[in-house]
């Protein structure tokens, strides 16, 4: 599931757009109940699209690992692989598998399933402080989010082509640095990169394990239009068929989620129906918080 609007869709039950309304509803999503000792059970919102939205299942999948491990341990990485598309009509169960309790680090395994079988398994590692060596890249030369077109703006001159596409309440606000993928198909304009400012549009909590939910739940929702933008085809308008099927991503200093920052991607390689994509997230101050790679499966039919 890679659809923007769909994504959207998934932690929304209405259309009311976008706003703190919305992001409570993505906050409240990401609330899994404890059903018992290192068992937990989460559910997707009301008028969800046929399959669970990827970024949803990995955010509440690490919410699972985290509320296993001391709040001193911050997680670090996490290694997932999407097993089967999952059915929005029922509760998802995360079971945790506390693997390894370290003097620095902690290692957790949770499997998500529905209807007995699992749809998701997802490896993360938690750490404590320690201060070391640092060196990070430069902050790419990008216009201020608040200058740059909003994504409704973005999408208003292609509302009827795209459809449902890039419709629906968003939890989070989203500026393109670069003109976005349904238009780059049509001026052959793509660049490379996928440049796009995002960040919570209101604010979050003081829970650190939630922003990093958060920037998960993001980091799904525009990193395979980098593969698509390549070959100057998109989602909805060509016959395109896309699944997340292994994710990775690395935290490198703490960020908040509610605060600007910039996701910039772009894709290296496609062969046998499978592209992959990587991405940095940068703060507005340029400090480098996470990196991801993605590997997802892209038939143009």
């Amino acid at each position: 599931m890679t659809e923007l609007a769909r994504a959207a869709a998934s932690e929304s039950g209405d259309d009311s757009g976008s706003g703190q309304p919305v992001l409570d509803r993505l906050v409240n999503l990401l609330d899994l109940e404890k059903i018992e000792e290192n068992i937990f059970r989460g559910v997707s919102p009301p008028n969800s699209p046929t399959r669970v939205f990827g970024g949803q299942v990995a955010g509440q999948a690490l919410v699972a690992a985290g509320r296993t491990v001391p709040a001193e341990r911050h997680v670090h990485s996490l290694h997932a692989y999407f097993i089967r598309g999952g059915d929005p009509a029922v509760p998802i169960v995360y079971e945790v598998d506390r693997v390894r309790d370290g003097r620095s680090f902690t290692t957790r395994r949770v499997t998500a399933v529905q209807h007995g079988k699992a749809i998701f398994a997802l490896s993360a590692s938690f750490q404590l402080a320690e201060a070391g060596v640092e060196h990070a890249g430069v902050m790419p030369d990008v216009p201020a989010p608040e200058t740059l077109p909003t994504l409704a703006e973005r999408v208003a001159p292609y509302a009827e082509t795209l459809g449902d596409h890039r419709v629906g309440p968003r939890p989070l606000d989203m500026r393109y640095v670069n003109d976005p993928p349904w238009v780059t198909r049509e001026t052959g304009g793509w660049e490379g990169r996928n440049q796009v400012w995002m960040k919570a549009d209101g604010v979050l909590p003081d829970d650190p394990l939630l922003h990093v939910c958060v920037l998960t739940y993001a980091s799904d929702l525009t990193l395979l239009d980098s593969v698509l933008a390549e070959h100057g085809v998109y989602w909805g308008l060509d016959r395109v068929l896309g699944a997340s099927l292994d994710h990775a991503l690395w935290f490198h200093r703490p960020f908040r989620a509610d605060n600007w920052f910039l996701y910039d991607s772009t894709s290296p390689t496609a062969s046998g129906a499978r592209g992959l994509a990587t991405g940095r997230f940068l703060a507005h101050d340029g400090s480098h918080i996470a990196t991801v790679v993605q590997e997802g499966l892209v038939r143009v039919l």
